[in-house]
């Protein structure tokens, strides 16, 4: 006969569900512009992807993928000179980020925006805290459609001259609201919570 002691001691428990803070950068972009996201270790790459759309204001009109080593999830997408894995079919704890220090995000391949993700630390679910949440960050995203990184700057120039032809034309395109120096958590926080996990 099995004493209580012996089943117990039977059954595994399973290990507790980590959070990832992750840093989110736009390479190349000056000045910087960056989030802290601290998502669960269970979500999918296709909603990581969704997490940045919201994060840097783009609104997922162009392709994207996920860049780790010699593999790429995004798009799925299979030619001679590139391979793209389903995103949906693999969980940020699949990329193995204990040992993974940092992976890329490319979106829009045609402006060649990248994303740099640097897993700065695993932590314990906080009781309460809906993920993914947003804690920090600074600068707007650049404007989808913007042109890529080099029209990203010469915008940012044009807009410091509002008198010009080109800062009156970039302030139209952006709109009066527009304001490349803030970065409105808030409201990013809002529209993750919509996402869900």
């Amino acid at each position: 006969m099995i004493g209580l002691q012996e089943g117990a001691s039977a059954r595994k428990k399973k290990p507790a569900e980590r959070v990832y803070a992750l840093r989110l950068t736009v390479v190349g972009a000056e000045p910087r512009i960056w989030r802290r996201l601290l998502v669960r270790e269970t979500m999918w790459l296709s909603r990581l992807h969704d997490s940045i759309q919201i994060v840097f204001d783009w609104f997922d009109y162009q392709t994207h993928a996920f860049n780790l080593d010699d593999l790429r999830f995004g798009n799925p997408l299979k030619r001679e000179d590139i391979n793209i894995e389903d995103d949906r079919d693999v969980a940020l704890a699949d990329l193995d980020p204990e040992t993974r220090e940092r992976f890329t995000y490319s979106y829009h391949f045609g402006e060649g925006w990248q994303v740099e993700i640097k897993i700065e630390k695993a932590l314990a679910l906080a009781k309460g805290q809906s993920y993914p949440a947003c804690l920090a960050g600074e600068r707007a995203g650049p404007p989808e459609d913007c042109g890529g990184l080099e029209a990203y700057h010469d915008m940012l120039a044009c807009l410091k001259e509002p008198d010009t032809d080109l800062g009156r034309e970039w302030r139209e395109w952006v709109g009066p609201d527009y304001d490349a120096a803030s970065c409105d958590l808030e409201k990013i926080n809002k529209a993750l919570k919509r996402l869900g996990k």
